[in-house]
């Protein structure tokens, strides 16, 4: 499990627009993974809200880990998809993704996308994702 931790670990920070965007992974399993990420001005719209592009790319890193670590390996996204429920407003963004159904060539992936607002968390988005082996 450590081996697993330390190779997410390496994966996440070799990403450059990770470190650009400021997210961070603060939690993976063999099936799952964690992604967080302040709410700061540069990642909102027009109205305050954070722009669906930032909380789409949460869900798709998030899926695209959790996959990844239930295939044992480097992974990518093959498709995905992701319904915005409410606007993202408060101070970080969670998104939560495990790996639901796992095979040889594929994981489908879901995730939930976390607005937190004075300490509460609160369903912005959800996503679903299929991962395949990066060749």
């Amino acid at each position: 499990m450590d081996d697993m931790k330390a190779f997410a670990r390496q994966v996440f920070d070799s990403q450059p627009f990770s470190r650009y965007l400021g997210a961070q992974l603060t939690d993976s399993g063999p099936r799952s993974a964690e992604l967080s990420l302040p709410i700061v001005d540069h990642l909102k719209q027009q109205h305050g809200f954070v722009h669906g592009g930032v909380i789409s790319y949460l869900a798709d890193n998030s899926i695209t880990f959790a996959g990844g670590l239930a295939l044992g390996g480097n992974a990518l996204t093959s498709e995905f998809k992701i319904n915005y429920l409410k606007p993202a407003v408060g101070s970080m963004l969670i998104a939560r993704a495990k790996a639901t159904g796992v095979g040889k060539r594929q994981a489908v992936c879901q995730c939930e996308i976390y607005a937190v607002d004075e300490g509460q968390e609160k369903l912005c988005a959800i996503a679903q994702g299929t991962v395949v082996p990066a060749q």
